[in-house]
């Protein structure tokens, strides 16, 4: 059944965005959101901002209201699948390319756009030379801090609570508080993840090209 939203189509753009880069366990996931010219005021009132400024019961409510509200797009590359690209590409940026046109296409099979920005991390070439038949046609901006674009920031906010709930399974599905960051906590847990589970539970897990992962097995000898 075709999705309905609370506003009409407007003129707009698409904003995209990530979560789960620097964290060792859990997924990336790259949010898109499509924001008519006059929602950002909307988005305003309701509190969207960078998500990184707003507390995670906070990004969780609006990533519903989000949801409920705009044209989205939750792109999930789990820990295996992760693994398996960065193997692929070899570059973390050229991963985040993909991961981000993925969005971008997703949103254009919904809703012709002429504009997406999203934040710069990486030659700008490595987004355009992956965007497809749809997205060829797109002016595409990467800019530092574009989570000040309201449609970048709300794009943070789903990315953000997609994350966070994939991590609340992940240690449901353990039976162990799995850390975000990767910090010496993350090097303890995943320390005893492996001698529970073996050294392929990381790639289940974790993303292993971080350092993190020669730490684990330097403490278990």
């Amino acid at each position: 059944m075709k999705q309905t939203h609370l506003f009409s189509e407007q003129d707009g753009h698409i904003g995209t965005d990530e979560s789960g880069k620097g964290d060792y366990f859990g997924p990336l996931v790259v949010a898109g959101v499509y924001l008519p010219d006059d929602q950002k005021d909307v988005l305003l009132e309701l509190g969207v901002k960078d998500s990184k400024r707003v507390t995670d019961n906070r990004a969780q409510i609006l990533s519903d209201q989000i949801r409920e509200g705009y044209r989205h797009t939750l792109v999930v590359i789990g820990p295996e699948k992760y693994n398996e690209l960065y193997a692929k590409f070899k570059n973390l940026n050229k991963l985040l390319a993909w991961a981000h046109s993925r969005a971008i296409e997703n949103i254009l099979e919904e809703v012709p756009c002429f504009l997406a920005i999203t934040d710069q991390f990486g030659d700008e070439r490595f987004v355009i030379n992956a965007l497809m038949t749809k997205g060829k046609n797109i002016e595409l901006i990467q800019r530092p801090k574009a989570e000040e674009d309201m449609a970048v920031a709300a794009a943070s906010i789903l990315a953000r609570a997609e994350f966070l709930r994939r991590m609340h399974l992940l240690s449901q599905e353990f039976g162990a508080e799995i850390p975000k960051g990767s910090s010496a906590r993350s090097e303890e847990v995943g320390v005893e993840l492996v001698k529970v589970h073996g050294p392929e539970i990381l790639n289940k897990v974790a993303k292993k090209h971080f350092k993190l992962t020669q730490r684990i097995f330097n403490a278990l000898g």
